[in-house]
């Protein structure tokens, strides 16, 4: 199941946790992305927490925790080739959370209503 978030991020749910990245839409709004700041495996986090930095040719900008939760895996492979969030951003995730309140994948838009926000 893959929902969005209205900042443009993309999450899809795997078993109890939840894969997190930013959509295309976001990728392109940023240009060459040139570096990327990831969190702590194991961090304890809050829905809407900055946990992300990421640096591009045009501007610097955030990603936030979509729920409140434990990360539990960070992909550090983003931190030496950031520009593989352009090339491909559906592939290219930011890190893994387990939510600390089950369900919470149902308060978020599904295609059809992020392509509306996105016009």
């Amino acid at each position: 199941m893959l929902k969005y978030t209205e900042d443009h991020e993309w999450l899809r749910a795997e078993g109890d946790e939840i894969v997190v990245g930013i959509t295309a839409h976001a990728s392109e709004q940023l240009g060459d992305v040139v570096f990327i700041e990831l969190p702590e495996e194991g961090r304890e986090v809050a829905a809407g927490e900055e946990i992300v930095v990421i640096e591009s040719v045009k501007a610097a900008s955030d990603i936030t925790a979509p729920v409140a939760g434990v990360l539990t895996a960070v992909n550090s492979a983003l931190a030496d080739a950031p520009g593989d969030v352009n090339a491909d951003p559906m592939a290219a995730w930011f890190f893994r959370i387990k939510p600390t309140e089950p369900g919470v994948m149902d308060g978020f838009l599904d295609e059809a209503a992020y392509q509306a926000l996105i016009g």
